[in-house]
């Protein structure tokens, strides 16, 4: 099998052998990239503590100074490979697939690299799975560049990265798989179903390979529930809406505050006010869920109220002043810290010997993650992972659903990501057509048997259109410094004085592109031709007219 030939294959939107083992590639690259990432992170922190995340063991100057520390490295960095390029997460990984078929800046994902491995280890509350999406899309999609293959294929690459990435960070392949088709790509194609699956099993698999088998919620246990407390379940669905539309409210609202200051004096102030936190309440720092478990496990309920307070005001400063970092760590830290507050005073109500605290911290994730993301497959397939026990599935349903209603239909809120790419002006929706005609290649349409005439006469291509040739014709004409293509027909308007050739000026398309750019081109005249290049824009390739373009905008569809 050629590269050639392989191109020509994943222009194709189908599922097929090359893009299964496009999937693998993207999963191994990705996941290398984040365990590379994981092991930097634990390796820096376990640098001056004894165990990850344990900040309550540091001095209390030492809690007050390293925030601040790592506040520099972050500037640092993002001044080494410039501001500009500082643009990191999940919505612009979104934007990015839409918009660019998941390339993503290779500055941007040294940003996101070091900013991020600095971020974590110093305290700050943001979530791993944020530099995870950013590398692993970068990791995957770096592979699609540099082979040059169909854009359509790189950006089911993206997504096979950012599938990886997540399973790679927290072991959980199922619910990557969910996130990347509903979060971040929203949509379901079996042909992109499949390499994505791939992906994430080896993302996986490697993680299992260099952490071992342990999840990150191993240490929660989910018990069965009494059918005396689903009532009580729908009730803390609605008031999981309610803290997620809060959360989402105030997120946007630190961001307007604080963008008219530069880059430099945001992250200053985000690490001052997480530095003051950690003096006096160490528990506060990081978004480490084996540390918020043991929180839960044995503190009282004015002590939980306080570090949820905390953590929920940390979140929102570190991730509306642009800390590197992911905004689902926190939500899974202040989900199951919600829990367990919620869980203390339904003790007390009901005479029953069974500890429910995991439980309500484990459903506390599912019903937030809906209502934050607006993701309820995603929130129900993590906790099913995460809980290995199928009997979580009906509890979490009864607090998904209330939170997710609560929370867009009484309450108006939506999506971060998407009210985050809405406020930085980042498109991330498109057409009906162009979504349409971008899974689709050029090189799985274009006419490669075109016939090629150069510099001819007019009369010489008359009598060569009289053989009634089936493919479409082009005249090269060679001027000094450039050559031009057009597309020779007959003229068939019914103007008596009109010449009998039609001559179409062709514009030239990259071999990587797909039916939308070759749209683009054509759509305004709804006529003529584009040429395929591979190489430089003066050698051919293949053509693709009009006419081939419209059978597949009106190709019917199963």
């Amino acid at each position: 099998m050629t590269l050639k030939s392989f191109r020509q294959e994943l222009a194709n939107p189908r599922t097929s052998l090359q893009l299964c083992i496009l999937g693998i590639a993207g999963g191994m690259s990705a996941a290398s990239l984040i365990i590379i990432f994981r092991l930097c992170v634990e390796w820096l922190q376990l640098s001056f503590l004894e165990e990850l995340n344990q900040f309550n063991t540091l001095q209390p100057l030492t809690r007050l100074l390293l925030p601040l520390g790592g506040g520099l490295l972050i500037i640092l960095f993002a001044f080494l490979t410039g501001f500009k390029h500082y643009r990191l997460g999940i919505p612009f990984v979104i934007h990015r697939l839409k918009q660019r078929y998941g390339h993503i800046p290779f500055r941007t994902t040294i940003n996101q690299f070091f900013g991020g491995m600095v971020a974590l280890a110093s305290g700050f509350v943001v979530g791993r799975e944020g530099p995870s999406v950013h590398l692993g899309a970068a990791g995957s999609s770096f592979i699609g560049h540099g082979l040059k293959l169909p854009y359509n294929s790189i950006r089911i690459l993206s997504g096979c990265g950012i599938a990886a990435g997540i399973s790679a960070s927290f072991n959980t392949p199922f619910a990557a798989v969910i996130f990347v088709m509903e979060v971040v790509l929203r949509e379901y194609r079996i042909h992109i179903f499949i390499p994505v699956m791939l992906a994430a099993a080896c993302g996986s698999l490697m993680t299992r390979a260099v952490f071992g088998q342990v999840h990150e919620l191993s240490f929660l246990t989910f018990q069965d529930i009494s059918q005396w407390y689903y009532p009580y379940l729908i009730l803390f669905g609605i008031i999981l809406g309610f803290i997620a539309t809060l959360f989402n409210n105030q997120l946007m609202n630190v961001i307007k505050l604080f963008r008219p200051l530069k880059m430099v004096w945001r992250i200053l102030i985000a690490a001052l006010i997480t530095s003051v936190f950690g003096y006096f309440l160490p528990e506060s720092l990081s978004a480490g869920l084996d540390v918020t478990h043991s929180i839960i496990s044995g503190e009282s309920l004015a002590i939980l109220f306080a570090i949820l307070i905390a953590k929920f005001i940390l979140a929102l400063v570190a991730i509306g002043l642009g800390v590197p970092g992911g905004v689902i760590g926190p939500v899974y830290v202040i989900g199951m810290l919600s829990g367990a507050v919620l869980a203390i005073p339904l003790g007390y109500a009901i005479a029953d010997s069974v500890d429910y605290t995991n439980n309500f911290a484990l459903l506390g994730i599912a019903g937030l993650l809906t209502a934050v993301l607006h993701a309820p497959l995603a929130a129900l397939s993590s906790v099913m992972e995460l809980a290995h026990n199928p009997s979580v599935i009906l509890p979490a349903m009864l607090v998904i659903v209330p939170a997710y209603v609560t929370s867009t239909q009484f309450l108006g809120n939506r999506s971060i990501f998407i009210r985050q790419l809405e406020y930085q002006k980042l498109s991330y929706t498109i057409s009906p057509i162009r979504e349409t005609l971008q899974k689709i290649g050029v090189l799985a349409v274009m006419d490669s048997e075109y016939k090629l005439l150069v510099d001819a006469p007019d009369k010489y291509i008359l009598s060569f259109l009289e053989t009634a040739p089936t493919h479409p014709v082009v005249l090269r004409s060679s001027f000094e410094i450039d050559v031009k293509y057009s597309l020779v027909q007959y003229e068939l308007s019914l103007n008596h004085n009109s010449a009998p050739l039609a001559f179409f000026d062709m514009e030239g398309v990259s071999s990587q592109a797909t039916l939308a750019e070759a749209y683009e081109i054509l759509q305004a005249n709804r006529d003529g031709a584009v040429y395929v290049y591979e190489t430089s824009p003066s050698s051919i390739i293949g053509v693709i007219t009009w006419n081939n373009l419209r059978s597949y905008l009106h190709k019917e569809n199963y």
